[in-house]
């Protein structure tokens, strides 16, 4: 039953992440995105990583996948466009794809079985910790220092991103609090005395 829970959900994972590629509609891409992390997190269940399957489904699945779907659905994204736009590039990424793909044969041509691991495969885990635990300690105790300085990369980036595409726009109304703040109401108002079945 394993075994065919492992091909059911690789399977899934590469047909997914396959048509998230060549899907023409966004929102499919999404969709099909969404297909192939609910795989990947099935294969970490059958690992027997189960907080990292559950943090898979709940930190992609149900925030960065469902962000994606609302930011397509909303935004009125001219995709004709964009997608004249990636024609003009795709000699250079197909030879990207190229030595990515040399690069994978490389990889696997120069890959050596080790016998000792089936053997440690089969050696049963010990309970004495769960591994939501190990991983914590892992993180938090053998690489402490590494998990924050990744922390502090992104952080950066993020800052870095929100600066590079923060414009100021001077065709846009913007509130000043400080202006409201020291207005001086004899100058804000007028008081004007209205006749009946007149108009301002």
């Amino acid at each position: 039953m394993s075994v065919f829970a492992f091909y059911l959900f690789a399977i899934s994972a590469i047909t997914g992440g396959l048509f998230t590629v060549i899907s023409r509609q966004p929102v499919h891409s999404v969709l099909w995105l969404i297909l192939a992390f609910i795989s990947s997190a099935g294969l970490f269940v059958l690992l027997g990583a189960e907080f990292v399957a559950m943090l898979l489904v709940i930190v992609y699945v149900g925030a960065v996948a469902v962000l994606f779907l609302f930011v397509v659905m909303m935004l009125d994204v001219d995709f004709a466009e964009l997608k004249a736009e990636m024609a003009r590039y795709m000699p250079l990424a197909l030879l990207i794809g190229l030595v990515i793909l040399m690069q994978f044969v490389m990889v696997f041509g120069a890959w050596e079985h080790n016998a000792a691991a089936e053997g440690l495969r089969a050696q049963p885990v010990p309970l004495d910790r769960h591994n939501t635990e190990a991983l914590g300690l892992i993180l938090y105790d053998r690489y402490f220092l590494i998990f924050q300085l990744a922390g502090l990369i992104l952080l950066v980036a993020m800052i870095g991103a929100i600066l590079l595409t923060l414009r100021h726009r001077t065709d846009i109304k913007r509130q000043d609090i400080l202006a409201q703040m020291y207005r001086d109401p004899a100058k804000a108002m007028e008081l004007r005395d209205v006749k009946p079945g007149q108009g301002l």
